[in-house]
């Protein structure tokens, strides 16, 4: 049988030349093995910073692109809006058409009494719902309203506007969803911001008073601030974007062009954005187009311009709209100095020539 050669070595057979270089050995052994758990330490560890990154990333898409409730609400609510009254939809089961004009709708601090005008009142049963309920307020054309809802922030609807909210406000951000136009007096809460949500941008107040404009058929979302402050996060899904939020002060007007998703501000006298609710239009060098589309939905009137240099006129002036549209139409004529024709047709339509 052949002899099996030991792996054990004899140090003290060892010459001086063989344990230096054994020493040597050892040396370059233990420095590659540290050097290899060097390496691997600083590969971990990008890998875990990839991961974070990743994970955060993840994070803020999932922030800006999952829908809240209300959003979620307002994306698969299939109830039928077409309405010639202010509607009150309480439910799928309870729709109330308001015909009254100027009637006020209050709710309730827990949402599940809800006044309407000095002598009606309407109740939900709110206490067997483990989820938030929603309502919707909707305004058509030629028709306004205001409500105070159940946390006490008063809000005025122009024509052609939804306003979607929750009965009460539960823990968390305060909610609400709008189409078209509105004016809200923010009720102050430090520990919940109300958030005015729409297609284009969020607007994050705590107690304030402002106006939104975001007509489904206008070129841009516009947003005036009357007192406090707000943050606009705008909806561009542009995840480098340093315009995605933007804070305002009072007298100051932002405009979120939809298109190419630009946002602009500027100072303004905010009176002409806010004089809509007590029933006057302020118009200070603006044109006729303008003018006629505010008309339209303030009156429910289709109304067409047939020469587009009248189109581009501009015009300044108060028009007091408790009146009925042919006399404002009126004055807007003699202010222009006859310049213009127009013709109100039997089935609601002004054409301007």
């Amino acid at each position: 049988m052949k002899e099996e050669k030991s792996n054990n070595i004899n140090f003290n057979e060892l010459s001086t030349k063989e344990r230096s270089k054994l020493k040597r050995r050892i040396e370059n052994s233990v420095y590659a093995y540290a050097q290899k758990k060097r390496i691997k330490k600083y590969a971990l560890g990008f890998a875990a910073a990839s991961v974070v990154l990743l994970l955060s990333v993840g994070f803020f898409n999932y922030k800006n692109q999952n829908d809240s409730p209300i959003e979620t609400f307002v994306n698969s609510s299939k109830a039928d809006y077409q309405t010639n009254e202010v509607k009150l939809i309480l439910s799928a089961t309870k729709n109330i058409e308001i015909t009254e004009e100027n009637s006020g709708i209050t709710y309730s601090n827990n949402g599940e009494s809800v006044a309407i005008g000095n002598s009606k009142s309407v109740n939900q049963n709110l206490e067997e719902s483990k989820e938030i309920v929603f309502n919707t307020l909707i305004v058509p054309y030629g028709k306004r309203s205001e409500i105070v809802l159940s946390d006490g922030t008063k809000v005025w609807i122009n024509s052609g506007s939804k306003l979607i909210f929750p009965a009460t406000f539960l823990t968390g951000n305060r909610e609400v969803y709008l189409e078209g136009e509105a004016i809200f007096d923010v009720t102050h809460n430090k520990n919940q911001p109300f958030i005015v949500k729409s297609k284009d941008q969020d607007v994050e107040v705590l107690g304030t008073i402002f106006n939104v404009s975001n007509y489904a058929d206008d070129d841009a979302v516009f947003t005036v601030l009357q007192s406090g402050s707000i943050n606009l996060h705008y909806k561009n899904n542009n995840l480098m974007s340093s315009q995605s939020e933007l804070k305002i002060t009072p007298n100051t007007l932002a405009t979120y062009h939809k298109e190419d998703k630009e946002i602009n501000t500027k100072t303004v006298d905010v009176e002409s954005y806010f004089s809509w609710r007590d029933g006057v239009f302020i118009f200070k060098n603006d044109a006729l187009k303008t003018i006629m589309k505010k008309l339209s939905r303030y009156y429910n009137v289709e109304i067409s311009i047939t020469d587009n240099d009248l189109a581009d006129h501009s015009f300044s002036g108060h028009l007091d709209v408790s009146q009925d549209l042919e006399h404002v139409m009126q004055i807007i004529k003699e202010a222009e100095s006859s310049q213009f024709d127009y013709e109100l047709t039997t089935n609601k339509k002004l054409i301007i020539n």
